[in-house]
């Protein structure tokens, strides 16, 4: 099976095509950084650099492959509507565009649960319980980009999207790099009581989740699927064993949600007025992430996908701090 990776040089996209590749697919891999893919093409993966914004680009991308993982896009908070549709929506109709014109098999869409993000706790959320308003244009985006993936269903595309939660393992760059770095300017503080749980996803089980999605058949295709490690954990727990494991001081200090929620709100209001709208060093959507329960619903991915996680949360994380060390001066 050839398949084509896209955001090869990300976190997510990188760890999938290596993983692909170690099962014997032949990869043909797309990012921005070229740097970011150059373990992949040691590895004997083909890499076209250049942006998915550009149609004629994404053809030649598609051309000669059987199935395409796609997980380019853009993620955060802070920034305008356009430049997450354009990242998010646009991509992804060039790329669904791409498949049909190039007869691309089978389309996996990367997609997240930031959809179902309102501000409010949630424990074992399942794929239909989409809010009618959306908390941010990346939940609101990704879930159009969604929208768009499964139209192409009825021109005979093979088509999923997986939705998963807190992904981490060696070459997280984002979630537990910008906790340390918060840690260590002092500013990091437990939110609440401490005690939400919420769910991670190790970066090997969504490897597996994904090559499922490969191979599946029948009922399994044209379904979106939430993907975690199934065990919500304490989130500050985990915080501070990764940051016990790297050396760093724990978090010990509580600030009690209203205020850590209006410091938010006055920080994210002064940004929007001063020039350039600087990026907040704290938000509204960040402090109910902190402070609150968030699981999903995993039984559709273990019905269909047979999906069952093996590697434990709790050894993500270690894989993790040994990567981050190894990184470090």
């Amino acid at each position: 099976m050839k398949i084509l990776v896209t955001g090869a040089s990300g976190f997510i996209g990188g760890r999938f095509a290596r993983f692909a590749l170690e099962q014997g697919l032949d990869v043909r891999v797309n990012g921005r950084r070229p740097e970011g893919a150059e373990h992949l093409v040691k590895r004997g993966a083909e890499f076209i650099q250049g942006d998915l914004s550009d149609p004629e680009l994404v053809q030649q991308l598609c051309h000669d492959v059987d199935a395409v993982v796609h997980c380019a896009g853009a993620v955060g908070v802070w920034g305008k509507y356009e430049h997450f549709h354009q990242a998010n929506v646009q991509v992804t109709e060039n790329v669904v565009e791409a498949c049909l014109k190039q007869r691309v098999r089978r389309l996996l869409h990367l997609s997240s649960p930031s959809i179902y993000f309102d501000g409010r706790s949630h424990v074992g959320i399942n794929e239909e319980q989409v809010p009618k308003r959306f908390s941010d244009h990346y939940g609101a985006t990704k879930y159009l980009a969604e929208q768009k993936v499964f139209a192409a269903e009825e021109f005979g595309l093979e088509v999923m999207a997986f939705r998963p939660r807190f992904v981490t393992g060696a070459g997280d760059t984002s979630i537990f790099p910008r906790l340390i770095a918060m840690q260590r300017k002092g500013r990091l503080k437990i939110v609440g009581n401490g005690l939400n749980k919420v769910d991670f996803t190790s970066v090997q089980n969504l490897n597996d989740a994904l090559f499922s999605g490969l191979l599946a058949t029948g009922p399994a295709l044209g379904q979106v699927y939430n993907i975690s490690n199934g065990q919500p954990v304490p989130l500050w727990d985990v915080v501070n064993y990764v940051l016990r494991k790297l050396g760093e001081p724990q978090v010990r200090r509580h600030v009690p949600y209203g205020v850590a929620y209006s410091a938010a709100l006055l920080n994210e209001s002064v940004c929007k007025l001063l020039p350039g709208r600087p990026e907040p060093s704290l938000y509204r959507l960040a402090v109910a992430v902190m402070a609150k329960d968030f699981s999903l619903d995993i039984s559709r991915a273990r019905q269909y996908l047979e999906y069952d996680p093996r590697v434990s949360v709790w050894t993500a994380l270690d894989e993790f701090c040994a990567w981050w060390g190894a990184q470090q001066p």
